[in-house]
């Protein structure tokens, strides 16, 4: 059986894909001077100690707020479990990125403000609290119906570059009137919204100290100089989009021959600012085998991201009334890398999974107003980026 290092040297020396070796070796060309000494992925001891913190914090947090230390060591035991029901496993690798350690994007990083009031709007759904606490834990907010690519599976195919609604200042309303909701991380999404530079700059900046400011991007625009601007505003992490190890099965996936260039300038943008990387793979039935997804991990792992995500594709958008939702067999694949890989010891060095699929057959939707929502390019609110009901303005 093949280590994963040595799985990695027979992916190129067989070229399983004729231009997969030449193509992504050029690519890495933008990585070899990041410099990522800010983010480490972290294993074994170094995870327990800081779990170990991470509990008396929140426990103290508890404690402190409830003012009866049963109900603070029960909130606690909830979310040992919780977390371990949607890890799949007790947390065995954390990700250490300025300062603060991650279990995942869409967990604020211990020990930082924006953690503080996670686990307050945590506690509160657990057992309510005599204090106003924020309401949302992760909101999506569509900024632009414009958009550079034609993806296969967009879900805002029907509204694609038509005409803008939101303004920055209509933005920057619902930014304020989210934060007084209370809000702890919001992501910009579209369309592409790096086509907004100039929006999420400035809402960042007027906003950034009490939520954290994610971008969900193709890697379009996400240039070194821009990467800086949003750094300095205060960005805390991108999302970027990348469906195949295979530069042209990624360029065909997304409708632009220029898609796989992008993500790699995109990745290495954001790392020489100390952007938390996060890959996200759509992954579709033909795509879905141990095979590619250990070697679309190995290029996560070379091109050193701190997370990839794994979506499944959705009937929606422009696969609405499409035969496109993974079979069970799909499924068992998912699962066993994702449990494989965030817990082997082989792979401690290997970027941690997340995959919604895994804790949603179990537990159900974390979004749909409960701990987050998505708020679409008319300023709508929805269930979530794939169940768009609108069911009203922000």
């Amino acid at each position: 059986m093949n280590t994963p290092t040595s799985f990695f040297g027979n992916i190129f020396s067989k070229d399983l894909n004729k231009n997969l070796s030449n193509e992504i070796a050029s690519e890495f060309s933008y990585n070899k001077n990041a410099t990522i000494h800010a983010q480490q992925i972290i294993y074994g001891w170094k995870v327990k100690l800081i779990i170990l913190k991470l509990r008396i914090t929140v426990l103290w947090i508890a404690i402190s707020n409830y003012r009866n230390p049963i109900i603070g060591i029960k909130f606690l035991l909830h979310i040992i479990n919780l977390r371990r029901a949607t890890k799949g496993n007790v947390i065995k690798k954390m990700v250490k990125a300025n300062g603060k350690y991650y279990m995942g994007p869409y967990v604020p990083g211990w020990n930082g403000k924006a953690f503080k009031s996670f686990i307050l709007s945590e506690m509160n759904k657990f057992s309510q609290l005599d204090k106003t606490v924020n309401r949302f834990n992760n909101v999506f907010l569509a900024i632009t119906k414009k958009c550079i690519l034609q993806c296969e599976h967009c879900f805002e195919w029907d509204v694609l570059n038509k005409k803008d609604v939101l303004t920055i200042q209509k933005i920057k309303e619902m930014v304020a009137v989210l934060q007084k909701k209370g809000v702890n991380q919001i992501y910009f999404t579209g369309g592409e919204p790096m086509l907004k530079l100039d929006t999420m700059l400035d809402v960042i900046k007027s906003y950034k100290d009490n939520t954290d400011f994610w971008i969900l991007t193709s890697g379009y625009n996400f240039s070194l100089k821009n990467a800086e601007k949003l750094k300095k505003a205060g960005l805390n992490g991108v999302i970027i989009s990348l469906d195949h190890f295979n530069p042209a099965e990624h360029n065909k996936f997304r409708g632009n021959d220029n898609a796989f260039k992008w993500v790699m300038e995109a990745i290495n943008s954001a790392l020489e600012n100390n952007i938390i990387v996060t890959l996200s793979i759509c992954v579709t039935r033909s795509f879905a085998t141990a095979e590619n997804l250990l070697t679309y991990m190995n290029l996560a792992k070379k091109l050193k991201v701190s997370f990839v995500q794994f979506l499944e594709p959705k009937a929606v958008g422009h696969y609405i009334g499409k035969d496109v939702s993974l079979l069970p067999i799909h499924e068992s694949i998912l699962e066993s890398t994702f449990l494989k890989m965030n817990s082997n010891k082989s792979f401690k060095n290997y970027p941690l999974i997340i995959y919604h699929g895994y804790y949603q057959r179990r537990l159900g939707c974390f979004n749909g107003g409960l701990t987050g929502l998505y708020i679409d390019t008319d300023g709508d609110i929805n269930a979530c980026p794939f169940c768009q009901i609108k069911t009203g303005k922000v």
